[in-house]
């Protein structure tokens, strides 16, 4: 029996190693989801930390609470603004694309494990959900971004394709489980699914923002509480009433995301450092709970499974989704469909479920995502250099937490990075012409950070925090000849 300071000793262990491990990975450009599986299979039974721990359930329940928080964090970061013009594509990747990844790999996995259809369906849907987050981590810690619409593609694609994958495993579990079902029940268990998800998610988004911005809570550390609080009533709610809660979750984020609200710089980055702690707790987990001797017992299946899912199920559910968009960027989001925790985690549901052949599932499932990052993850920058689509990313300056609008206001603070061939290049900042209600606020400059003055003459590479009117922005921008980017 162990104690509660034992387990609290450990964890706390755990987080630390996970922490300072995420810091080396990004240096040698290794997925971090990869280096935190890997502190928990270390941490094993069958590793070096000895640590026994076999609770199907109690991953499942961690895994829920894990992506419900990361959707929530991911939908409040995505800016409706640069997802809009490929919305439809997104919506595609995420829907028909995941439902033609999951068509593909069953009738194989038929053919390769000798299951029935339905169990070939079922391992299709547990592993048709890509993980963008850990793309765009691998392209960060390479200083590397995307040209053109696939950022925010890849980007709306990730945090709408779970909800889907979701729906098609716990569909199929229910159609194994429930021989006297129908495939026409479970085409109208979409539609509810889906439809309320998604009215719910909206609804629940707009009440969020009048509700943070009308309770007027006498201490500024309950507004994160009341976050999590409504992110919670989103999910329960609308599982409840028979919707998808994910999509809730992931609509409702985007509405609030792109309002204004009290507290939204802090509450941004409460909820994105909340993200990256349930990353962390969820990847531990399961690491802890694989066992890699029976996971190597698959070996030679689960290769031929993640090359059929990376060479041949994910490039052509994108071609045939994605008909009309250059061949770089088709073989690119091919690419990209990088395996994270959802699938591992939906292979617990089998479990579960009691259904026979769900141990043989979940470490295949476990083997595909290894590979899938192994091999697509540390080969995302070369891809995307040969492909010519990728782009420099820009370099960000460290905003001093004082300088962030705490409330709801008209003005915007952006960060502008002077390029090289802009006219402002040399001139003093009285000397712009600035639009009334545009103050330049603070400036980065190499090491050296400071307030500026109207004297001050800004040089390229100059990194500029601009409080800007929302109607004076675009104009700002314009003029400078660059891009602002919110902070």
């Amino acid at each position: 029996m162990h104690s509660l300071e034992n387990i609290i000793v450990v964890v706390s262990i755990l987080l630390l190693i996970s922490i300072i491990a995420s810091k080396a990975s990004s240096r040698f450009g290794i997925p971090a989801l990869l280096v935190f599986l890997a502190i928990g299979m270390l941490a094993g039974s069958e590793g070096p930390g000895g640590i026994f721990y076999d609770d199907p359930k109690l991953t499942q329940s961690i895994g829920v609470i894990a992506l419900i928080l990361i959707l929530y964090a991911g939908g409040l970061s995505t800016q409706w603004q640069s997802v809009r013009p490929v919305l439809w594509k997104g919506l595609g990747l995420s829907t028909l694309g995941v439902s033609i990844t999951a068509i593909l790999v069953g009738l194989f996995s038929c053919a390769l494990l000798d299951v029935s259809l339905y169990e070939g369906l079922l391992l299709g849907a547990i592993v048709s959900s890509t993980d963008a987050a850990a793309v765009f981590s691998v392209l960060r810690s390479r200083s590397v971004s995307l040209k053109d619409e696939l950022k925010p593609l890849l980007e709306l694609e990730s945090g709408s394709n779970d909800p889907m994958a979701i729906f098609l495993t716990i569909g199929f579990i229910h159609l194994l489980t429930h021989p006297t079902a129908s495939i026409g029940g479970f085409a109208l268990m979409f539609v509810q699914q889906m439809l309320v998800g998604a009215v719910l998610g909206f609804v629940f988004g707009k009440l969020a923002i009048k509700t943070i911005n009308r309770v007027n809570l006498e201490y500024d550390g309950l507004y994160p509480v009341l976050s999590i609080a409504l992110v919670a009533l989103v999910y329960g709610v609308t599982a409840l009433l028979g919707g998808n809660g994910f999509l809730a979750v992931y609509i409702a984020a985007i509405v609030l995301g792109n309002s204004e609200f009290i507290h939204k710089k802090s509450l941004l980055r409460f909820h994105d450092g909340l993200a990256w702690l349930m990353q962390i707790v969820m990847f531990l987990t399961l690491g802890l709970l694989v066992y890699p001797s029976h996971v190597v017992a698959v070996a030679s299946s689960g290769v031929l499974l993640s090359l059929f899912l990376m060479l041949v199920a994910r490039p052509v559910s994108v071609f045939v989704t994605l008909p009309f968009t250059r061949i770089q960027g088709k073989l690119m989001v091919a690419w990209v469909g990088l395996r994270g925790a959802v699938p591992i985690i939906l292979a617990t549901y089998p479990l579960l479920a009691g259904l026979p052949r769900a141990e043989l599932f979940f470490n295949i499932v476990f083997f595909v995502v290894l590979t899938s990052v192994l091999l697509q993850g540390t080969s995302l920058p070369r891809v995307a250099k040969w492909l010519k689509v990728d782009a420099p990313l820009p370099a960000r300056t460290p905003v001093p937490l004082e300088l962030m609008p705490s409330g709801v206001t008209k003005n915007d603070l952006v960060e502008i990075i002077v390029p090289e061939s802009s006219d402002i290049n040399g001139k003093r900042i009285i000397e712009l012409g600035l639009p009334k209600g545009v103050l330049v606020v603070f400036i980065s400059r190499g090491a050296e950070s400071f307030v500026p003055t109207g004297a001050t003459m800004l040089q390229a590479g100059d990194a500029l925090l601009l409080l800007a009117t929302k109607e004076n922005l675009a104009q700002v921008c314009s003029t400078i000849g660059t891009q602002c980017t919110p902070l």
